[in-house]
């Protein structure tokens, strides 16, 4: 059997981006009627009058185009913009039982929600309640709780720096540090990991430093999908001749060739620039290994390396060198998955650069031994001087559009003390000392019944957590959940308490407040902070920004004696007087800043060679290997799970992963042509995947079809969320708790016949 007889897989053999993309825009635009209103919202997308785009955290370069969204941005602003609703006549017709049954994308191609909801477990529906009766409800169900540890305030990255700053202060008001985030699941290893190291756990480049750079090189992130706008750097780049190395257990189009969407000989000639010069497909969490190869290969030549920086701004060089020099080349191509030789191809094109940018996403954070693996590609860059130079430098590519902006005004399980001295003093309470939750923390303490309660600033957060098995039974059991959205998700489903369901303005839409027309702020993947001010009218009156939810919420707790809820509510200029308070350095005259277009740049203190680390220089840290995911099974498989092109996290905007070849279906495992015929099975054939080393039986993805796909040997991969059913729990990085999402052992047997 051929792909081609296989319904909905075909080769695609275009490039990312040129018609395909700009026919996508067109397609979405329709699908979620607001052609006009969502046209209107793309010209003001991502521009300094207008809002950030609600999907990734890339940069905004200096603005010279009214087109500066990309064609997953524009899914972005088109769902959010959508015209349609999921209002009072959508939860009469439909029980929460009911709703259970619909597919992900369904429930969210509901539209957007119109009105605060509470559950009625005797009707089994959401249905609606005033304002200011379900903040007293939260209020009085809140001082129920007999610690406030017992409550779990969970932040999505699309959350502004006004109302994160103002959840965390709830919170801490409360009485807890129990803020489990998003970053939690996808680049906290960055944070853990480029702490640790460098003194601050972001990315060191600029936008800019992209147009010097003289090498790129690009581990583990798929940015044709998952941060298009990224492909003008990237083409650019490789116009002039910079090399771009790739490193990626999959082969994805964009590195392949890229049509831009603005440039106008490309779309009138149906031509192409190839991006990647050279390709190596390491196994899933092998990358670190295949780091140590490259920087044996550096240490085989003092010639190859940067003693004076070395000596100058680092601390830890012989400990590192000496466990590189005692690993040997069969240790190196066993766990990477990669030959010695082309190992040391790349390493020699690096060698040779002045200036590389080394360029990081999920591909590399969502393993056991995550953070450690992060801090191997720092070492890479120390070896040779290449931080705190232009053009060169580490840049994690991080998703959600403000995920590193929440953490940057507070949102941390694990607060510093300088932050909570802070909050004492410009607050006038003393905030709790000891730490809180991460993500999987919290599901297991909802398991143990010690968490009553949760609160989400936006997100989806059953579904994006591993193990539904346990994460799904985990929210069933709290006695209160108060879910702040833009839409219906399977989050909101998981009801047994009290459960309020709260509509929010989205970032496309204009929020005025007793104070006037408000902006919001941002902060991007590379420490930019910028205003973000909606363009569209609100899709309901009912609707309240995220700031007046958690203002509501407080001020139904504790009145206005202490904290202004109610005045941070109707002038956002007072929480940013607030966030320069506690951040005096970070957020000097920070609104004044922020009424400049471009907004201004945090201080990144390895960029300048400044490191506030333990020894006051940046750390080689020597890598902490773990066991490999399938513990020396030859009949497992190592899963890594994947988002289609038409999706962003846990929103899945359609049913096509254009650039892989996949139309109208997610029920696909990829195998490699190698494993197929190892296995006995044909492309074509149902199958399915089971958790490895899970007793129970229990997890599984039953019926997927297998799908040929060049990928390395024992490695097989598969969509998320669908996906996260085969990820354990347990099975995270011990320092930063982030799930194993990209290597998870398993087994594929030919699918039970029901």
């Amino acid at each position: 059997m051929t792909d081609e007889t296989i319904k909905g897989i075909r080769d695609y053999t275009g490039p990312a981006g040129g018609w395909g993309a700009l026919r996508a825009v067109g397609t979405v635009l329709a699908d979620q009627e607001t052609i006009v209103e969502g046209t209107k919202s793309l010209l003001s997308s991502n521009q300094p009058e207008g809002f950030d785009c609600p999907g990734c955290a890339w940069p905004d370069p200096k603005h010279t185009s009214s087109f500066e969204f990309c064609e997953n941005g524009a899914k972005a602003v088109a769902w959010e913009a959508t015209g349609k609703r999921a209002a009072l006549e959508f939860f009469e017709s439909h029980t929460v039982s009911e709703l259970w049954e619909w597919s992900n994308h369904q429930l969210e191609d509901a539209g957007r929600l119109t009105e605060p909801m509470v559950y009625d477990a005797s009707r089994d529906r959401y249905v609606p309640i005033a304002w200011d009766e379900a903040f007293a409800r939260i209020a009085v169900s809140l001082r129920k709780l007999t610690s406030p540890d017992q409550a779990e305030f969970y932040t999505s990255g699309r959350a502004s720096n006004e109302s994160a700053f103002l959840f965390q202060l709830l919170g801490r008001r409360f009485g807890t540090n129990n803020f489990p985030d998003c970053s939690n699941m996808c680049h906290e290893p960055t944070s853990v990991g480029l702490a640790d190291q460098l003194g601050l756990g972001k990315g060191t480049v600029t936008l800019e430093d992209f147009d010097h750079a003289d090498l790129i090189m690009c581990f583990g992130h798929n940015p044709g999908t998952n941060h298009p706008r990224m492909m003008t750097s990237l083409r650019a780049a490789a116009k002039r001749g910079a090399p771009i190395l790739v490193f990626n257990p999959l082969l994805e189009r964009a590195f392949e060739k890229f049509a831009a969407p603005q440039n106008a000989i490309e779309m009138a000639t149906l031509s192409s620039t190839p991006i990647g010069s050279l390709f190596l497909q390491p196994r899933p969490g092998g990358d670190a290994a295949l780091v140590q190869g490259m920087m044996k290969y550096l240490l085989a030549d003092p010639a190859r390396l940067d003693l004076d920086f070395i000596a100058a701004h680092t601390s830890g060089f012989e400990e590192i060198r000496d466990q590189i020099e005692s690993l040997s080349w069969d240790e190196i191509e066993h766990e990477s998955g990669i030959s010695r030789a082309k190992i040391e191809q790349a390493a020699a094109v690096y060698a040779v650069s002045q200036r590389t940018i080394l360029c990081y996403g999920m591909g590399l954070t969502q393993h056991r031994g995550a953070s450690s693996n992060v801090q191997q590609l720092a070492n890479l860059l120390l070896l040779r001087g290449q931080i705190g130079r232009e053009g060169a430098g580490i840049c994690p590519l991080r998703g959600h559009s403000n995920v590193q902006g929440d953490r940057t005004v507070g949102i941390s399980e694990k607060p510093s003390a300088a932050l909570l001295d802070a909050i004492a003093k410009v607050f006038g309470f003393e905030p709790p000392r000891h730490y809180g939750h991460t993500v999987a923390e919290a599901i297991e303490a909802m398991e143990a019944g010690t968490v009553k309660s949760f609160i989400g600033l936006g997100g989806n957060f059953a579904v994006a957590a591993p193990d539904p098995i346990r994460s799904f039974a985990a929210m069933r059991r709290l006695d209160l959940a108060v879910h702040i959205a833009t839409k219906l998700n399977r989050t909101h489903l998981l009801t047994r308490g009290e459960s309020f369901l709260f509509p929010c303005l989205g970032r496309t839409e204009i929020d005025v407040q007793s104070g006037g027309r408000q902006s919001v702020t941002v902060e991007d993947s590379m420490s930019m902070v910028h205003a973000s001010r909606g363009v569209n009218h609100p899709a309901s009156p009912h609707l309240k920004s995220e700031v007046a939810i958690v203002a509501g919420i407080g001020a139904a707790l504790w009145g206005d004696t202490e904290i202004p809820w109610t005045e941070f509510a109707g002038n956002y200029d007072l929480i940013r007087d607030k966030i320069e308070a506690v951040f005096p350095a970070a957020f000097r005259d920070y609104n004044a800043r922020i009424r400049v277009p471009g907004g201004f740049r945090l201080p990144v203190g390895p960029a300048d060679l400044k490191f506030s680390t333990s020894t006051g220089k940046a750390r080689l840290m020597p890598w902490r290997r773990v066991e490999a995911a399938d513990r020396g099974e030859a009949d497992v498989l190592i899963l890594s799970t994947l988002r289609s092109h038409d999706q962003y996290n846990t929103t899945v905007y359609g049913l096509n992963d254009r650039y892989r070849g996949v139309f109208g279906r997610r029920d696909i495992v990829f195998i490699s042509p190698t494993d197929l015929t190892r296995l006995g099975i044909a492309t074509g054939d149902r199958v399915d995947v089971v958790a490895a080393f899970d007793p129970t039986g229990e997890r599984a993805l039953r019926g997927v079809t297998a799908v040929a796909k060049d990928l390395p040997k024992g490695c097989v991969a598969s969509y998320y969320p669908e996906a996260n059913g085969l990820v354990m729990l347990a099975d995270r990085d011990e320092q930063s708790s982030t799930p194993a999402y990209k290597s998870v052992p398993v087994r594929i047997v030919s699918a039970q016949v029901s």
